[in-house]
């Protein structure tokens, strides 16, 4: 089957910036589905029936027109962080003909003289700017995307709060058209007004005295909010190596606590999801504080106590356990849910918790291991190791044919 929908990818440049098979597309459509500032750049001459995305957005007036040559307008290259990705996700390839423009960051780049392989790119289009917390290291570059002309001040303030106020920014407005515009200016006094079309390029630099939050697992106890009920740095280094996350799997954070584990899940790559399980109110909050200060506001929280609360939850790919594990029903509930192939991580503390964990793996199978953490601190005139109370860890991967 030929394609009968076409994605056309515009730039500030317009129709004259278009390459043959863009044009001959968009004589030939019956109907154009776009923005009003992509469609504004087409000229007169362009016959098809224009027609503007709904509010709120959907890809139905794509998708009902199956069959009718259809052209959709999308700035730039529609595959990075556009509608191309949602339509490729919808409609056939073989079915689907998709002419990128330059990319709003390929041209940032370019103005910048930045390599592009060396740059993060991100976007906080409909999407909080606390994500942005994720990637806040000394001497990294990112190019943002703008959902709109307050982005940039927002932006600044964000870094300000997180010891980054002397990173350099530079707001591009306009790429590609002839309003082109380049503001520069520091983070920690940016109050430049901005166009709403514009992206945002970032050189990070941290104040002297600003935490190094690695990716790595293991985070500063200091890093989170909490009222106690903290996985503890050392503890939570070797629990998240034995869940190890790779790209796009879900972890349930059951008992989440402060979201310790659930966050640094997610911090390993950013296509890892997690639903963060906790009943109590209070820690609920500081969950919502920890996500969003470390970067990662996809974090779900369920309201609920397990294993009430996990009904109806889509299947993870792993499950840690850190609070009640001798709740009746709860590592039943868990490991009928986990996905086969994957890994159920339980961290017990009290005797009782211990026994649970002890019986259960007498039936699932698994591996214990018992984890002694000491401090040296002082006594006296002199230091000595202060024991802190041991953890047992519960290592079970669900097999494949289970």
């Amino acid at each position: 089957m030929s394609p009968w929908l076409t994605v056309v990818g515009i730039g500030e440049d317009g129709f004259k910036g278009l390459g043959k098979n863009a044009r001959r597309a968009l004589l030939g459509a019956s109907r154009i589905i776009g923005g009003q500032r992509q469609l504004d750049l087409l000229p007169v001459y362009i016959r098809g029936e224009r027609q503007l995305w709904p509010s709120p957005f959907s890809l139905a007036p794509v998708l009902e027109r199956h069959g009718e040559p259809v052209c959709v307008l999308a700035s730039g290259d529609p595959m990075f962080f556009g509608v191309g990705a949602s339509l490729a996700r919808q409609v056939p390839a073989e079915q689907m003909l998709i002419l990128p423009a330059p990319s709003s960051c390929s041209l940032a780049a370019a103005r910048m003289g930045w390599p592009l392989q060396e740059v993060v790119t991100l976007s906080v289009v409909a999407r909080p700017v606390a994500a942005l917390n994720a990637h806040l290291f000394s001497g990294v570059r990112l190019l943002v995307l703008s959902n709109d002309g307050q982005s940039p001040a927002a932006i600044a303030a964000l870094l300000r709060e997180r010891g980054f106020g002397p990173s350099r920014l530079s707001v591009l407005e306009h790429l590609g058209g002839d309003a082109e515009r380049r503001i520069d200016g520091v983070a920690s006094d940016w109050t430049s007004e901005v166009a709403d079309l514009n992206v945002i390029a970032i050189e990070c630099i941290a104040e002297p005295h600003t935490p190094r939050l690695s990716r790595l697992a293991g985070l500063p106890d200091s890093a989170f909010q909490h009222d106690g009920q903290l996985t503890k740095r050392d503890v939570r280094a070797i629990t998240l190596a034995r869940l190890a996350p790779t790209p796009g799997e879900l972890l349930w954070d059951v008992g989440a606590g402060s979201g310790s584990i659930g966050i640094e899940w997610m911090r390993a790559h950013p296509s890892c999801r997690a639903l963060a399980i906790e009943a109590d109110d209070g820690r609920q909050l500081l969950i919502e504080h920890n996500r969003d200060a470390l970067g990662v506001p996809g974090l779900q929280l369920i309201r609920g106590s397990a294993p009430q609360a996990l009904a109806g939850l889509e299947s993870p790919d792993a499950i840690f356990i850190g609070g009640g594990v001798t709740r009746e029903g709860v590592l039943d509930t868990c490991w009928a849910a986990l996905k086969p192939g994957g890994r159920l991580i339980a961290n017990a503390v009290t005797l009782q918790s211990e026994m649970t964990l002890m019986a259960w793996r007498e039936q699932h199978g698994g591996e214990l291991t018992r984890i002694h953490i000491a401090q040296a601190q002082p006594l006296g005139e002199f230091d000595t190791w202060r024991q802190a109370l041991p953890i047992t860890l519960l290592d079970v991967t669900k097999p494949l044919d289970a």
